[in-house]
C-alpha cells in the first residue's frame, strides 16, 4: 500500500516508517529541512517537502495514497512544559493537522486514516482497568486529542476506516522524558509523581511502532496501545532504585497540582486488550517495569 505519513522522523514516527517499508509499504513522509528529508531517504521513504498547515500542499501531496498516517507531535521537553503555551504546537498538530489531513485522505479517496493519541487522559480509576469506552477528562494542555479523534470519526462517517491509537507513555532511550526520569533516579529524585501506589501505563515505543503497522489491519475503531501489565510508581521507584543503586523519593505530592503534571498523576491501569484481539500485536516488552535495566543499559551505550 501506498502510505502518507506525518511525523515519520519523530520518535514513534521514524521507527514506524522502518517497519512499514520492511512490511514492502510504498511510504512518503513529510519533511520539513534537507536533514528530514535525507533521514527519510535513509530509511526508504520518499519525503514530501510541505508544510502540514498548508492545506492545499497537504491536499495535493496526498492524492494517490491508500492511507494517511497523523504520528506528528512535539512535546515539550524543557520548562515550557509547565506551561500552556509550551504546548501550543503539540496542541495545533493534533487539532489543525489532524484536521487538515482528514480533508485531504477524504477528497484524495484514502481507505484507511490512523491518528496518534494518548491513553492517559482518563479519569484516575484506581486499581480499576480503563477500556477505550471509559470517558475522558483531558486538561487544556491535552485537550486537543478529542479534536483529532473526532476527525478521525469524521473520516469513518465519511466512508473510510479510521483509526485512534491512544498510546501509553513513551519510553525508548533517546526520549527526553525516558533519560529524564532514569537522570532524575541516579541523583535520587525520580520525577514519577502522584500516590505511590497508582497506576502508570507506558509502552516501548518499538511496542508503538509495531502497533502503527498493525493498525493497517484494524476495524474503525479507537484502541488502547500499550504494555499489557501496567505497574504502580512504587514498583517503578524501586526498579529504578535497583537500577541506580540507591533509595529513589518521588517528588513532592504538591507537584500534581501543576496542570502538566495533573493528568500524569492520575492512576490509570490501562488495558490494551480491545487492540490485540482487534489485530493480534502483542508487545514485546509486556511490562514496562521490567525492562528498566535494559533501558538504561541502552541509554549509557547510546
Amino acid at each position: 500500500m501506498k502510505v502518507f505519513v506525518a511525523g515519520a522522523t519523530g520518535g514513534v514516527g521514524r521507527l514506524a516508517t522502518t517497519r512499514l517499508v520492511a512490511a514492502g509499504h510504498d511510504v512518503t513522509g513529510i519533511a520539513r529541512s534537507d536533514r528530514s528529508a535525507a533521514v527519510l531517504e535513509g530509511l526508504g521513504a520518499t519525503p514530501a517537502r510541505i508544510d502540514l498547515f498548508d492545506a492545499d500542499a497537504v491536499t495535493s501531496a496526498v492524492a494517490g495514497h491508500d492511507v494517511v498516517m497523523n504520528l506528528a507531535t512535539r512535546i515539550p521537553t524543557d520548562a515550557s512544559a509547565a506551561t500552556k503555551k509550551g504546548w501550543a504546537e503539540n496542541e495545533r498538530l493534533r487539532r489543525d493537522g489532524s484536521r487538515i489531513l482528514v480533508d485531504a485522505a477524504l477528497s484524495s479517496g484514502a481507505g484507511r486514516y490512523v491518528q496518534e493519541s494518548i491513553c492517559f487522559a482518563h479519569a484516575d480509576h484506581g486499581d480499576a482497568w480503563i477500556i477505550e469506552d471509559a470517558p475522558l477528562e483531558p486538561l487544556s494542555l491535552n485537550a486537543a486529542m478529542v479534536d483529532a479523534e473526532a476527525s478521525t470519526a469524521r473520516f469513518t462517517a465519511g466512508g473510510g476506516v479510521g483509526v485512534v491509537l491512544r498510546f501509553g507513555q513513551f519510553v525508548q532511550p533517546e526520549s527526553p522524558m525516558t533519560q529524564a526520569l532514569l537522570d532524575g533516579a541516579a541523583k535520587g529524585r525520580a520525577p514519577l509523581v502522584g500516590r505511590p501506589g497508582a497506576y502508570q501505563t507506558m509502552v516501548d515505543v518499538g511496542d508503538a511502532a509495531t502497533g502503527v503497522v498493525a493498525a493497517l489491519d484494524a476495524p474503525a475503531g479507537t484502541y488502547n496501545v500499550c504494555e499489557d501489565r501496567p505497574a504502580t510508581r512504587a514498583a517503578h521507584l524501586a526498579a529504578l532504585e535497583a537500577v541506580v543503586g540507591r533509595r529513589v523519593r518521588m517528588v513532592p505530592r504538591a507537584a500534581a497540582l501543576l496542570p502538566v503534571m495533573a493528568f500524569v498523576a492520575r492512576s490509570q491501569r490501562v488495558s490494551n486488550a480491545r487492540f490485540v484481539e482487534a489485530t493480534g500485536w502483542r508487545p514485546m516488552v509486556p511490562a514496562v517495569v521490567d525492562a528498566w535495566p535494559a533501558v538504561a543499559r541502552a541509554l549509557a551505550t547510546a
